[in-house]
């Protein structure tokens, strides 16, 4: 009967699981889907964060800055129990058809992460940032001593020396997950070094599981974010203004010729070829339009490849208009 009963909870157990209990572990799953899972839950806890502060963008600035760290805790917390404390998964590995499994099993098929296995990995997940957050508030509070010279002397080195032991703990944890990763990237298990802690190994949930982006999709997203970033570089090196002025010279050079042909050449200096305003203190730049001296000295400070807008002509140093002033009796 003893028999009988453990076999009929191992069914159940397996029916609970569906068909993911029937899952090999030992399947590999690629490193850039493990990858994109993290990259998928790091995106929901910002955009959770993002829309928890919309709530309280009524009130104060910095009405959330004291306590931002205690409730990004929060709310990973929050998003651990509806996600990997009910599913063994979270939401970047169920979008993925990726789930949890226990390491530390013995048996070769699927088993869930324990309760407490799933504790560990949210504590070593959210910890660690809180810890980082909140450790240079947490200094003083542990530089409890009496009054007096040496006791503050004394405060100084312990604080000093707390500070240099906590450096000390993140720079070696830093090195740690560097390993870690080099190590995941040799055999492909544990991206983080919690998962690695916790006996917490990432495995497929679903048999015969492709991947729900293409490639071909990838490789356009890849060609498209090249040629952005070309351009973004491009961009810069162009000289707009002299590339639309010479396109404009081209199209109505003859027409324009003409036009300032018969304009007489006192006419050109009635306005700044900026401003469009009488010029103040008229200066050129080796074309024949003036500019005020105002006008053409920040756009040559800003700008210091400028051109003409009116005719086009490369600008100059800003040289004084004289004006001859020709008296006749009347």
């Amino acid at each position: 009967m003893a028999g009988l009963e453990s076999e009929n909870d191992q069914k159940k157990t397996a029916r609970s699981h569906g068909p993911h209990f029937d899952m090999n572990p030992q399947t590999p799953v690629l490193r850039i889907s493990q990858l994109d899972a993290l990259e998928l839950d790091s995106a929901l806890e910002q955009l959770v964060w993002t829309q928890f502060s919309l709530c309280f963008q009524n009130c104060r600035p910095g009405f959330l800055t004291p306590l931002e760290p205690e409730l990004r805790v929060l709310l990973h917390l929050l998003l651990w129990r509806f996600t990997l404390y009910s599913n063994s998964a979270t939401v970047g590995q169920s979008l993925l058809s990726l789930r949890y499994h226990s390491k530390f099993s013995l048996s070769p098929r699927y088993r869930p992460l324990s309760p407490r296995q799933k504790l560990g990995l949210a504590v070593l997940t959210a910890g660690p940032l809180w810890l980082q957050e909140r450790s240079h508030r947490l200094l003083p509070y542990l530089g409890l001593s009496s009054q007096g010279s040496v006791s503050e002397r004394e405060s100084g080195l312990l604080h000093r020396g707390l500070r240099n032991a906590l450096t000390l703990v993140a720079g070696i944890v830093k090195f740690t997950n560097l390993i870690n990763f080099l190590v995941f990237l040799r055999n492909g298990r544990h991206p983080i070094l919690a998962e690695r802690i916790t006996g917490a190994q990432t495995v497929f949930s679903k048999p015969n599981v492709a991947r729900e982006v293409n490639y071909k999709y990838m490789n356009r997203e890849l060609l498209w974010h090249g040629f952005a970033e070309f351009l973004i570089f491009l961009f810069p090196l162009i000289n707009t203004k002299k590339l639309k002025a010479t396109i404009l010279s081209a199209v109505f050079g003859g027409e324009s010729a003409s036009g300032e042909g018969a304009r007489e050449g006192q006419e050109l200096w009635k306005e700044c070829g900026l401003c469009g305003e009488w010029p103040t203190m008229p200066h050129t730049v080796g074309c024949q339009h003036v500019f005020c001296y105002y006008c053409i000295k920040s756009h040559s400070i800003a700008d210091p490849y400028l051109i003409c807008p009116k005719c086009g002509a490369e600008a100059g140093q800003p040289k004084l208009v004289k004006l001859e002033v020709e008296m006749t009796d009347r």
